[in-house]
């Protein structure tokens, strides 16, 4: 499934880039698969709390694949538009919105409280590994055959990821479905979340993530390739790679550390990420950008990993799903770090977006390094 979608992010920036020659519709697309995030996720949560969470993710899975197999088709037919990208990124968003709670929720369910931190690093692990070769597959094939080829095998991976699913044995005591109405279910989620002070700044650290750090891979990156290195779609696939390198030592360094400093080393993620936008902003040469994807890769997956890994010790197993559903949300407010940022590389140039995002970052960074201790304490 993870493997679908790194394709699916650099042949749809890539293609929409390729159509429009906009920045600005390029955000647009970018926007409308996170925007579903913001206003479905919650629901996804409370669904993946009520629901068997296997079935819910089977069944993202198959919509994803449908998805895909659309735009495969539109491209093969010659009436593909950015409007047919735009929409089906939207879908595509509102079938992750309910898919990824469910995921994520049924984690502690299957290894237990304990082997929390060890597995999330490890399932981040096995998404960095997809993300190492995938996306630069992603970019071979679309330079060589065209994108419908790639969105044909995105199909595909979607049809083996939910034979895969289909191998998973969650241990009794699941989700059932209670008597409550959704939307009360979805008030008390949020009532104990406000109820903790270490979950709320957990969820603020995923919330600056997706404004800030996110952009650039979300939605600018292509427009670096083209504007910025003049390169093609397989030097899109590289950078996309590199990324998910550093992510992959990134991750299998915190499986190895368990409960070792997990707050601080999830600060750091954040300072390594404002490192790496500025960096990127201030070497405008494709190779050094390449290099510093290393440490894009390295900040990402100390955020991602360890802030899910604490926040699903600190919460119970009947609230998990709608936690991670408003988790979920950050994504959702991407629009409002990539909309603007894909405006102002319009106008400004995409140097000076990304080098604002990464000063943004820092110094959001260094607040929280100074005022949250019990987060600096959390091991």
């Amino acid at each position: 499934m993870m493997g679908g979608i790194s394709m699916q992010m650099v042949v749809r920036g890539y293609l929409t880039y390729e159509i429009t020659a906009s920045p600005f519709k390029l955000g647009l697309v970018s926007a409308g698969f996170a925007l579903p995030m913001l206003s479905l996720s919650v629901f996804g949560g409370a669904v993946a709390d009520r629901m068997e969470r296997k079935r819910v993710i089977q069944s993202g899975q198959a919509l994803a694949g449908f998805l895909a197999l659309f735009v495969a088709v539109s491209i093969s037919t010659g009436t593909v538009t950015w409007i047919h990208l735009l929409v089906t990124s939207t879908a595509h968003g509102a079938v992750v919105a309910f898919l990824v709670p469910a995921r994520q929720a049924i984690i502690p369910q299957l290894v237990g409280q304990k082997n929390l931190t060890n597995a999330f690093a490890l399932a981040a692990a096995a998404m960095s590994a997809t993300t190492l070769f995938t996306p630069s597959v992603a970019g071979g094939l679309y330079a060589a055959f065209g994108p419908d080829v790639v969105y044909y095998l995105i199909a595909s991976l979607m049809v083996v990821s939910i034979v895969l699913t289909g191998l998973i044995r969650a241990e009794d005591g699941g989700p059932t479905k209670p008597s409550v109405p959704m939307l009360k279910d979805i008030g008390e989620g949020l009532s104990y979340i406000r109820s903790s002070p270490l979950v709320l700044i957990l969820l603020l650290m995923g919330l600056l993530t997706a404004l800030l750090a996110m952009p650039f891979r979300m939605g600018l990156m292509p427009i670096f390739i083209i504007d910025v290195y003049d390169r093609g779609p397989e030097a899109l696939g590289l950078m996309v790679t590199v990324m998910g390198a550093g992510s992959l030592l990134g991750t299998m360094a915190i499986a190895t550390m368990g409960a070792w400093h997990r707050g601080m080393l999830m600060i750091a993620g954040s300072f390594a990420s404002a490192i790496g936008l500025l960096l990127v902003a201030v070497f405008p040469v494709y190779f050094a950008a390449v290099g510093i994807m290393l440490l894009l890769g390295l900040g990402d997956a100390g955020r991602r990993t360890l802030n899910q890994a604490l926040i699903m010790e600190e919460v119970e197993d009947k609230y998990r799903g709608r936690v991670m559903g408003v988790f979920m949300m950050n994504q959702g407010l991407m629009p409002l770090g990539v909309l603007p940022a894909a405006a102002a590389s319009e106008f400004i140039g995409p140097q000076w977006a990304v080098g604002i995002l990464g000063g943004l970052l820092m110094a959001a960074t260094v607040v929280i390094l100074l005022t949250q201790k019990r987060l600096r304490d959390a091991n």
